[in-house]
């Protein structure tokens, strides 16, 4: 590994300690507010509010500790323990969270650009790209769309969030195609990280494999952020349809 490659995995490294807990704590304060809007009582939204933060504070410490310790680097030949770390959260958090009526009641009072300008994170997406730059460290099959996308994401995110929240026409349009192209882009990047990789699946870049996306501290965007976003999106277009239906429904009125 050359030196130039060494001084920018550290650098990354203390970025990523920095970004990934601060995601966590806008989410949670993002939470809170929408919390204090329902006509839940104090108890209840405290109640909720731990019901989150404990296990996504829990998730991120969790997976920091075990990408740390190497154990979801990808080896030929090895039983790959990433997808496991891909789908569970995701197949967990969407299944408590979308069940819950009191989050429901807290993304109905929420605003719409919250969960999506969140996500202007993925623009550290161009990661990838400047690993390829640095000497081919990752394949250009995989950092060229996998950061592109990302990187479009991440920039997009603000100005359709703050379209979403302005309460004009077309906000829900943008908003739902914004999470569908989020959606779109994380699939094709988990997609050629798989095929890309030492693995069962290990059907590109076979002179020059994927090792840094599975290595850490890269390994901590397909095992947080990646199933992190996809919850995000799946919650974002949950609150666009629950407000929109909402903002249909015919009122009733009191007639003498």
């Amino acid at each position: 590994m050359n030196e130039s490659l060494t001084t920018y995995l550290s650098f990354y490294a203390a970025l990523v300690a920095i970004v990934r807990p601060a995601i966590v704590g806008v989410i949670l304060l993002g939470l809170w507010a929408a919390l204090r809007r329902t006509k839940m009582d104090a108890d209840a939204q405290k109640t909720t509010w731990f019901a989150v933060a404990i296990p996504l504070a829990g998730w991120l410490t969790a997976i920091w500790i075990v990408a740390a310790s190497g154990a979801l680097q990808a080896r030929a030949g090895a039983v790959p323990l990433l997808p496991i770390a891909l789908v569970l959260p995701i197949m967990i958090g969407l299944f408590a969270l979308m069940r819950s009526e009191r989050i429901a009641a807290a993304i109905d009072l929420a605003s719409p650009g919250w969960l999506i300008g969140l996500q202007v994170y993925r623009v550290l997406g161009i990661n990838f790209v400047i690993l390829w730059g640095l000497g081919g460290a990752i394949p250009p099959v995989f950092a060229l769309p996998a950061g592109l996308g990302d990187v479009l994401v991440g920039a997009l995110a603000l100005p359709v969030a703050f379209y979403a929240a302005s309460g004009a026409a077309g906000g829900y349009v943008a908003g739902i195609a914004w999470n569908i192209l989020g959606i779109v882009d994380l699939v094709q990047a988990v997609s050629l990280g798989f095929l890309s990789s030492p693995g069962p699946l290990h059907l590109m870049a076979l002179d020059n494999p994927n090792l840094l996306a599975t290595s850490y501290p890269t390994v901590m965007t397909p095992t947080f952020a990646v199933p992190l976003s996809i919850i995000l999106h799946t919650l974002s277009i949950w609150q666009l349809h629950r407000q929109a239906r909402q903002s249909t429904r015919p009122k009733l009125t009191l007639t003498s």
